[in-house]
C-alpha cells in the first residue's frame, strides 16, 4: 500500500456504519448525518468490498445486522468514542468540552432545567454547543457507555464503568383531580392522604417508577399499571382524569403551577419523596475534569430555579 493511500475503513464510513445500525435504515441515517442516501450507501457499499465483509443485510422489508457487522459494531462504537474525545482534549484549553458537548437527560430535565442551563453555559463558554438526547436514565447510560453521549444527567447509578457527581434532589408532588379532596386544599400532603387512591408515574424505564412504588407500599396503596405514562403531561392528564394521583418531580410541577395556576400540586411530607439527579460520565473518559466543571455549573442553575421559587414550593 503506498504511504499516501488513505487508512481504510475511513472515519466516515465508520460513522456511517453506526449510523445506519441505529437508525435502522440508510435514509433515516442519510437525515441525521445531512448527507444523500446514495452518498452513504456507496461509502458504506465501499468498506464492505475493502474489509472483505458485508455488514448489512439488506432486505425490501427490512435492514439487519450481519453476523460480522454485530461483532463490528461495538468496536466501531469505541473507535469513534475514542477519536471524539481526542478532539475533545485537544480542543479543551479552548473552553468547556471544545466545542460541543452530546448529553443525554431525563425528559423533566431536558423541557424545564435544560434551557436555563443552556443560556447559562453559553454566556461562561460562547462556542460550546449542547446537542442533547432525551430518554431514560437505563438507555440514556447504555448510550453513554457505546459512546453516543459524553454525559447524561439522570438517576443515580451503581454501574462500575460509570462515574457520578450528585447534583440535586427534586422533591415530589401530588396532583389529582380538580374535585378531588386532595386539590381542594394548598401546602404539603402527608403520604397517608394518599392511601385510597392508586398513584400514577411513568412506564417502569424510568427510575422514578421505582420511587414512587416504594412511597405506593409505605402508604398501603399501589402504582396503577393500567394508566402508566410516557410522558410527565401524560400522567399529569391521567391524574386530571381521576385515574388516580400523579406524582410529579418538582421541576416539572413548578414550572407547570407557574404556567397554569389553576393547576394544583401538593408536596409530598416524607423524607423519601424525593427523586435523586446526578451527573453521569465514562470512568475511562479523559473529560473527568470538565464533568465536574459542568457539574458546579449545574448544581448552581438549579439554586437559580429554587430562588423563583415562591413560598408554596419550598
Amino acid at each position: 500500500m503506498s504511504k499516501d493511500a488513505p487508512i481504510r475503513p475511513s472515519f466516515r464510513q465508520l460513522q456511517y456504519f453506526v449510523a445506519v445500525a441505529d437508525h435502522g435504515t440508510f435514509g433515516g441515517a442519510a437525515r441525521a448525518l445531512a448527507v444523500s442516501q446514495p452518498s452513504l450507501s456507496k461509502l458504506l457499499a465501499a468498506m464492505e468490498l475493502e474489509l472483505g465483509v458485508t455488514v448489512f443485510e439488506r432486505s425490501s422489508r427490512a435492514l439487519k445486522l450481519t453476523s460480522a457487522g454485530e461483532q463490528l459494531l461495538p468496536r466501531a462504537r469505541y473507535i469513534l468514542q475514542e477519536v471524539r474525545e481526542f478532539r475533545a482534549v485537544a480542543r479543551g484549553a479552548h473552553g468547556l468540552f471544545g466545542d460541543k458537548l452530546t448529553i443525554g437527560v431525563l425528559p423533566s430535565i431536558g423541557a424545564y432545567f435544560m434551557p436555563l442551563a443552556n443560556r447559562s453555559l453559553h454566556f461562561l463558554y460562547p462556542k460550546l454547543r449542547l446537542a442533547i438526547q432525551e430518554g431514560s436514565t437505563v438507555q440514556l447510560l447504555e448510550m453513554l457507555k457505546n459512546g453516543r453521549l459524553d454525559a447524561v444527567v439522570g438517576t443515580p447509578t451503581n454501574d462500575p464503568d460509570i462515574e457520578s457527581q450528585v447534583l440535586f434532589a427534586e422533591t415530589l408532588y401530588a396532583c389529582a383531580a380538580p374535585d378531588d379532596p386532595l386539590s381542594a386544599e394548598l401546602g404539603p400532603v402527608q403520604l397517608s392522604a394518599l392511601s385510597d387512591k392508586p398513584l400514577l408515574s411513568l412506564s417502569s424505564d424510568f427510575r422514578l417508577t421505582a420511587i414512587v412504588e416504594r412511597l405506593a407500599e409505605e402508604a398501603g396503596t399501589y402504582v396503577s399499571r393500567e394508566y402508566q405514562g410516557a410522558s410527565l403531561d401524560a400522567v399529569r392528564q391521567m391524574a386530571v382524569m381521576g385515574a388516580g394521583v400523579a406524582i410529579l418531580p418538582s421541576l416539572y410541577a413548578f414550572a407547570e403551577a407557574v404556567r397554569d395556576p389553576e393547576f394544583v400540586v401538593r408536596r409530598i411530607e416524607h423524607p423519601n419523596a424525593f427523586h435523586e439527579i446526578a451527573l453521569h460520565w465514562r470512568r475511562s473518559s479523559p473529560l473527568k475534569t470538565d464533568c465536574l466543571e459542568l457539574a458546579k455549573h449545574l448544581i448552581d442553575v438549579k439554586k437559580e430555579i429554587r430562588a423563583k421559587r415562591t413560598t408554596a414550593f419550598q
